[in-house]
């Protein structure tokens, strides 16, 4: 296996969609790199490529593409919805083993679109009705929303509830016995459906809420519990597994830093959906009609629930340790925090390549269909987020220093809050920059005096401490509450 092969993965051509009169006369047409028009490299983040052809890899790309020329739907957000939904469908049983860690099927997805028309619920309609075809019983009672508390989403996994209650005779309690309060829930399988997740990220906001620290146990092992005095239900074993659909303006106006920093965010894939196509008419996708592929999905559903602990041959482990470094490696600013979790990522996206092969090996194949889509949702990440620092005084100054070739005193500096800044709250600012090698303080000569002057740093480091010299902020409490 060659590094080339690897390198192909991020290496594409220009992305193409589909723009049709009719499903079956649909004509390419070139998307613009940004969004509006004009707009600047600089100014606005590129939409991410299309996702390489390695992604559509196996039964997966066959549905998707079998879906495809019947939807407005973006082919990505067809195939995160599909593994994600394959993955929580499966259960927990199957999982790879990292240490001391046992990574499962569950994904967190969110789809991101401009606007309010990038046909984000669409493309989960195709995928639900195909799973339901396949697995009625899930369908019926495992999808929920209502994101609202962390108490909310433990209670639609819980565990039965048991009590200690005293047995009275002759008026006066002789003895105690455990008695189940509650039943709990036996599939502890969720797969909870978000199409408007700015609502669990705006409910996160409010004071004492708990989903966000339930929500990161649901992705790491499913071991569920708060300290609330007056929740005594736990979950264990939960396979939860999140799609989101929301604006890129409502998620970058409600989402806060804590949520991109503390671990929240990085559980999540990103990734950015458009209209692919306009059908007037609409699609004419019938489930029937594909007889093979539902039979082979039925079977990778069944494979998969039985396969246990799965591992990796030679050849997808050369691959991955050539990948490994570069995955795992620090990126800055907030976009650093969101993708800090990539090699996770790809475990997770490979294992669930190899069980729709009904493969207990995860092979190159499935190795390089998952570093194809961990691109995309990166690249996305990158449009979405951008190269933000997550701390406003730093961020601005950096923006400023861009458009000043000639550096800032620190006087143009305090100009530039309009000297409502404190001397303290500007150094801290600079040596966030400074602790990310992306600005440098030198001196210039003005009226026969040495001044301070900030300027951009140059071939500054790619990869630096996402953390390291920024002061604590204020950026609101922990958010988000789960299911009604």
């Amino acid at each position: 296996m060659t590094i080339a092969r690897i390198e192909r993965v991020t290496k594409r051509g220009p992305e193409t969609v589909y723009d049709a009169d009719t499903p079956q006369q649909a004509k390419p047409f070139t998307r613009p790199t940004n969004e509006r028009p004009g707009a600047t490299a600089e100014a606005v983040p590129q939409w991410p490529q299309s996702l390489a052809r390695e992604a559509f890899h196996g039964l997966a790309g066959k549905i998707v593409r079998a879906i495809e020329p019947h939807s407005e739907s973006d082919p990505a957000g067809v195939l995160l919805q599909f593994l994600t939904v394959f993955g929580n469908v499966i259960g927990g049983n199957s999982h790879f083993r990292v240490e001391a860690d046992r990574h499962r099927g569950n994904l967190f997805v969110v789809l991101v679109g401009v606007s309010a028309v990038a046909r984000k619920g669409t493309s989960l309609g195709h995928i639900k009705r195909i799973y339901q075809s396949a697995d009625a019983e899930w369908a019926a009672s495992r999808v929920l929303s209502g994101l609202s508390s962390g108490e909310g989403l433990i209670w639609s996994v819980r565990d039965p509830i048991e009590k200690r209650e005293g047995v009275r005779e002759k008026g006066r309690t002789v003895r105690y016995e455990t008695v189940t309060a509650d039943d709990g829930v036996m599939d502890k399988r969720a797969l909870i459906v978000e199409a408007e997740f700015s609502s669990p990220l705006r409910v996160m906001a409010r004071e004492g809420n708990t989903l966000s620290a339930v929500i990161r146990d649901a992705w790491d092992t499913g071991d569920l519990r708060t300290l609330t005095k007056n929740s005594p239900a736990r979950a264990t074993g939960a396979h939860i597994s999140i799609i989101g659909h929301v604006t890129r303006e409502e998620l970058l106006r409600y989402m806060t830093s804590t949520e991109m920093g503390n671990g929240f965010a990085n559980r999540f894939l990103w990734g950015c959906v458009r209209r692919s196509k306009v059908l007037p008419d609409g699609g004419n996708f019938r489930i029937e009609d594909h007889g093979a592929l539902l039979r082979g999905l039925t079977d990778s559903i069944q494979f998969a629930r039985e396969a246990g602990e799965v591992s990796r041959d030679a050849d997808a482990a050369k691959i991955w340790y050539a990948v490994y470094e570069k995955l795992s490696e620090g990126r800055p600013g907030l976009l650093g925090s969101v993708v800090s979790r990539a090699p996770a990522q790809v475990v997770r996206l490979s294992l669930l390549f190899a069980l729709l092969d009904r493969s207990a090996v995860i092979r190159e194949s499935h190795l390089l269909a998952a570093l194809a889509v961990w691109d995309y949702c990166e690249a996305s990440a990158r449009f979405i987020f951008g190269d933000s620092l997550g701390y406003p005084d730093a961020d601005r100054i950096l923006a400023e220093l861009r458009r000043s070739p000639e550096g800032l005193t620190r006087t143009e500096i305090r100009d530039l809050f309009g000297r409502n800044r404190t001397e303290a709250e500007i150094a801290a600012a600079l040596r966030c920059l400074t602790e990310r090698s992306l600005a440098v303080c030198g001196t210039r000569e003005t009226g026969g005096r040495s001044a301070e002057v900030w300027k951009l740093a140059e071939g500054r480091a790619e990869t630096t401490d996402t953390t390291k010299g920024c002061p604590e902020r204020d950026s609101g409490p922990n958010v988000v509450s789960v299911v009604g």
